[in-house]
């Protein structure tokens, strides 16, 4: 199971945390963890490549965390709104993939 966390203050998302696998099929062979690993790596390279964005990412342990430093700057926190849809359109195609879970801090979303 891939487990992706995010974690919104007042409505605006600023950190996510993937980690796991899927399962789907054996270790080099999974699409959904193929499908996962490239949305997360996309969404950090937009951010501090070409947006320029000041975030954190991190992969250790198996797990890969984005960090915004300011999300309500620029547009970082929509660039992880567009990585949890995605997400979450491939646990919805394969189901007991992945399971994601979406914390607010301070009210809002």
């Amino acid at each position: 199971m891939i487990y992706a966390v995010f974690e919104s203050e007042n409505g605006t998302l600023r950190q996510c945390s993937v980690k796991g696998h899927a399962g789907f099929a054996d270790a080099g062979q999974d699409i959904v963890c193929a499908a996962v690993s490239s949305a997360v790596q996309l969404t950090a390279n937009l951010i501090t490549e070409t947006f320029q964005e000041k975030a954190e990412i991190s992969a250790e342990h198996g797990t890969v965390r984005i960090f915004l430093n300011r999300p309500e700057d620029g547009c970082a926190s929509l660039l992880l709104e567009g990585l949890l849809t995605h997400l979450h359109c491939i646990s919805e195609d394969y189901p007991g993939t992945i399971k994601m879970k979406l914390t607010d801090h301070g009210g809002g979303k």
